[in-house]
């Protein structure tokens, strides 16, 4: 479990970064393909579909790039860029990585397991590009901006207008669910498995360890391709907490009207609207009902284990529990 600790200060500066950070997704998006199918790990149905027509591990196509990313939880610092505003910005600003912060950062791959899947013969042949690269070396920063370039491009480059899309439609429920229930909506929302209790978040995490944010505040920056979250430290600056972006899916028209002969149709309607966690005022809204209707109609559903109900402020806020979203869904 990793602990994020927010001092009044680190409340007052949280942000919403305006775009995914597009290297850094490259990166992921590499990670992805040497794992578990997406399905498989709850994930929604665009970073699943595009990983079943990748059919493949991505050694031969991502070049040093499938060198730098592994099953584990590290990725190289230099691959996350927030503040880039471009693919082509985030790959120059990884290019010119001052020398002692590549060794740093490759220092942890250098000599370790291989990846999952590959030839054991390939170990030295990645440790040596690894230390050029850790090195600084003009033709191993050519190499990975290469790489990188010619992967974004072939596999990433065709799936971004829909990442994009996606972010955006994130990003609009995060201002709603601040501008609905401040702070505390924003955080206890941001993922369903992730709790908050104030002023801690709670990140599921293979290793246990406290951040405290030093009052330097947090930059969430939404990922399409994110399994689990991701911390980047910045020295000067606000850290940074990678989460997957939602978008909804998983849930159609069709699946509500189904289940009107079992909910009845208004409270069907009220379900489905929930695939997108919402206060009160905001479901009756979706659903075109009185606030008091909502209100009755999320008290049935609450108790019958299909969605939870917790009070931020003075407002109220729902969302889907697993049983109400297998529901939407039509799944065991």
């Amino acid at each position: 479990m990793i602990r994020l600790h927010f001092s009044p200060a680190d409340l007052r500066r949280i942000t919403l970064a305006p775009r995914p950070d597009a290297l850094f997704e490259t990166a992921l998006s590499v990670r992805l393909l040497r794992g578990t199918p997406a399905v498989d790990r709850g994930r929604r149905a665009g970073p699943a579909q595009w990983q079943r027509m990748m059919n493949g591990p991505p050694a031969g196509r991502a070049g040093v790039l499938a060198d730098l990313v592994r099953e584990d939880a590290y990725l190289p610092d230099f691959l996350l860029q927030p503040s880039a505003s471009s693919f082509a910005d985030g790959v120059e600003s990884a290019r010119s990585t001052p020398a002692p912060d590549l060794h740093k950062d490759l220092a942890h791959l250098i000599g370790s397991a291989g990846p999952v899947g590959e030839p054991n013969g390939r170990r030295p042949r990645v440790d040596r590009r690894l230390r050029e690269l850790a090195e600084g070396g003009p033709r191993a920063r050519d190499v990975l901006v290469h790489d990188l370039r010619r992967y974004h491009g072939s596999s990433i480059g065709p799936l971004w207008p829909r990442v994009t899309a996606t972010a955006t439609a994130d990003r609009a429920l995060r201002a709603e669910m601040l501008l609905r229930g401040g702070v505390d909506a924003l955080l206890t929302t941001l993922v369903p498995s992730w709790r908050w209790q104030p002023p801690t978040l709670h990140l599921p995490s293979r290793s246990t360890f406290d951040v405290p944010l030093c009052g330097r505040g947090l930059l969430l920056v939404p990922s399409f391709f994110a399994t689990r979250p991701f911390l980047g430290y910045r020295p000067d600056d606000a850290t940074v907490l990678v989460y997957p972006m939602h978008d909804g899916t998983g849930a159609t028209d069709a699946s509500a009207d189904a289940l009107v002969p079992l909910l009845g149709r208004t409270r069907a309607a009220v379900l489905a609207a929930l695939r997108t966690p919402a206060t009160t005022t905001a479901l009756a809204e979706r659903t075109g009902i009185s606030p008091a209707g909502a209100s009755q109609h999320a008290g049935v559903l609450r108790r019958a284990g299909l969605i939870s109900t917790e009070r931020i402020g003075t407002a109220v806020l729902h969302t889907l529990r697993p049983l109400g979203q297998a529901l939407l869904d039509g799944t065991p």
